[in-house]
Parts: C-alpha cells; sequence; structure tokens
C-alpha cells in the first residue's frame, strides 16, 4: 500500500486531479516513463528541469548557494558549477551535510514552482492526471508539500544502471557507483510505492504495463 496515497485527491466544483509520485533509481529508464506518460496525456512536472531553474543566472537559488559554498560554487560566466558541486556534494567525508545544506536551498523554491504548474494544469484539464517525476522521492516523502493517489517506481538492478551511466553519460564506473550509492536504495523506493516498472523489461512490454496504468487512472479521475 503506498503511504503517500491517502487523501490524495482534490475535488472542488468538479475538479479531479490524479496525482502521481514517479520516482526510480538513476539511470534506471525514469525518462522513457515519463515520456510515454505524456504522450497519452498525463501533465509532467519534471523535477529535474525545475531543480536547473531555481538556479539559473541571476536566480535567488543561485545566489544562496554562493552565499553558503563560496564563489567556487559558479563558473566565470556566473552559472552554477556543476561538476564542481557533484564533486563537493556528492564525495567526501562531510558530503551528507553539504548534500543537506543543498536541499534546504533548492527544495523549497522547488516545490513552489510546482505547486504553480500543477494548478496551472488543472486550469486547463478538470479531470487531470498530474506525474511529479521526484527522482528523489524516497528521501523527501516526509516533507514534500504534495500527498500522492499512487506512487510509481522505475527499477533496474544496479550493475545495470552503473553500465548505463557509464555508456551514456561518460562515466568512470567509480563516479557511477558514487551516484548509486547517494541515492535511496530499491528497497526504500519500494516500501513507498504501489506500482513497479521494470525498466529491463521488452519496450513493448514496459508501454504495455504503462498504458494499463493510465488507463486506471483517467478511470479513478471519472
Amino acid at each position: 500500500m503506498c503511504m503517500a496515497s491517502v487523501h490524495a485527491k482534490r475535488i472542488t466544483m468538479a475538479v479531479v486531479v490524479i496525482r502521481i509520485g514517479l520516482t526510480g533509481g538513476i539511470a534506471a529508464g525514469k525518462s522513457t516513463v515519463s515520456a510515454k506518460l505524456c504522450e497519452l496525456g498525463a501533465v509532467l512536472v519534471d523535477y529535474d528541469l525545475l531543480a536547473r531553474r531555481v538556479v539559473e543566472p541571476g536566480s535567488i537559488g543561485l545566489q544562496r548557494i554562493a552565499e553558503c559554498f563560496g564563489s567556487d560554487a559558479l563558473t566565470d560566466r556566473g552559472e552554477l558549477n556543476r561538476a564542481w558541486m557533484a564533486e563537493h556534494v556528492f564525495s567526501g567525508s562531510d558530503a551528507e551535510r553539504k548534500r543537506k545544506m543543498l536541499d534546504g536551498i533548492e527544495h523549497p523554491l522547488i516545490y513552489e514552482l510546482a505547486v504553480q504548474l500543477e494548478h496551472e494544469a488543472v486550469e486547463a484539464d478538470c479531470q487531470a492526471v498530474v506525474v511529479h517525476d521526484i527522482p528523489l522521492l524516497a528521501e523527501v516523502i516526509g516533507s514534500i508539500p504534495f500527498e500522492f493517489d499512487h506512487i510509481v517506481t522505475v527499477e533496474a538492478p544496479e550493475q545495470v544502471r552503473v553500465g548505463r551511466m557509464m555508456a551514456t553519460r561518460g562515466m568512470s564506473e567509480s563516479q557511477a557507483w558514487n551516484r548509486v550509492i547517494h541515492q535511496s536504495s530499491m528497497e526504500q523506493r519500494l516500501a513507498i510505492a504501489d506500482e513497479v516498472i521494470d525498466s529491463t523489461q521488452p519496450l513493448e512490454q514496459m508501454f504495455e504495463h504503462i498504458d494499463m496504468l493510465m488507463k486506471r487512472w483517467r478511470t479513478e479521475a471519472r
């Protein structure tokens, strides 16, 4: 049973929102699933995109990061120095504390944008299926200001995901494993999810599973 599914549906003047939390381990295939859901008519709130928006040059988020982490957090062009941040936030003995500092800056700003996007989606479709694509949902489930009708996690074995990161993202094996170990475990994601999509299955079968889920959610919205 999904831990965050209670009272998630919003019903006001015939407006029904089916709110879906979509998560999964890094390189598990979540982007393929979210793209298919969009193709089937879901509204996507992509938290990776929101995370980039809140640290755009001139943003309050970027200003706060520079104040917290110092000038090395910025490039010469005044943009977020992602390579430097990744090295300092995802490695070292003090990594957990630094990651919490970064999350404390970014997360409230991301949630504010997510609320705005969902509101716009509901105005356009009174029976909307809104998918919140949140890579770190298991980590923030206790603090995120949303409740979900359903939570879906996209899964693949860790070794498969490491291989994908090395092949498609140019990471070394140690860099890829470092990203894996700094995310929630599969067990933590399964504990909050009520649907699991296996991304190692043939694409056609995976799409059939997604089609079935979308039909079910549309029925709930009606």
